[in-house]
């Protein structure tokens, strides 16, 4: 059902079956679905959409245009940039030493940069960078950071080789040069790191 946004600025739509915490900001044209539960202290954006069975704990950051697949709980200490896209049931950890009812004085930050997309099933250990339009496989267990436009793959995850902003995997760099044909262009500054030319 639609529902006004408390400043007057727009609507999102919420699911009947949805619980939403008072005390969350939420930006106009958001959907969210069936049985999602968003705790209050939570800022999601505009124009995002958190499918079925989504959790959300309440010290979450969200961004615009944010896509959030069935299955997915989000919690304390990561922040999601614009354009994410989260695939089903992908894992999130905050903790690096669990014990149940033992709590640490601040939960591990997890940050996922603009335009990155996790693959459904993926695992993200706790304290992880996930790079700007990076891709993170289907089934991959993350356990370290990601870099701008990096493609990973497997258990625990390794750098097999880059993706364009557009999603496409990147050629092999010829003097240090990699064209999409999409027609976006990158260059390779080190063995870890490439950056998007101006085009």
């Amino acid at each position: 059902m639609k529902t006004p946004i408390e400043d007057g600025s727009g609507y999102y739509f919420c699911h009947p079956t949805a619980i939403v915490d008072k005390g969350v900001i939420i930006g106009n044209n958001t959907r969210i679905w069936a049985f999602v539960h968003v705790l209050k202290g939570v800022t999601i954006g505009a124009d995002c959409n958190l499918c079925d069975h989504t959790f959300v704990e309440g010290q979450v950051r969200i961004g615009d245009r944010v896509t959030v697949k069935c299955g997915v709980s989000l919690w304390d200490g990561l922040t999601v940039e614009n354009d994410v896209f989260i695939g089903p049931n992908a894992c999130f950890t905050n903790d690096k030493r669990p014990r149940s009812r033992q709590y640490p004085p601040e939960f591990s930050k997890t940050l996922l940069k603009e335009g990155c997309s996790l693959g459904g099933n993926c695992t993200i250990l706790p304290g992880m960078t996930i790079g700007r339009w990076a891709m993170v496989g289907a089934g991959s267990v993350v356990t370290r950071s990601v870099p701008d436009f990096g493609l990973v793959v497997g258990n625990p995850s390794r750098l097999v080789g880059w993706v364009c902003r557009c999603g496409e995997k990147l050629p092999p760099a010829v003097n240090r040069q990699m064209a999409c044909k999409c027609g976006q262009s990158y260059e390779q500054v080190a063995d870890g790191e490439i950056k998007k030319l101006t085009t």
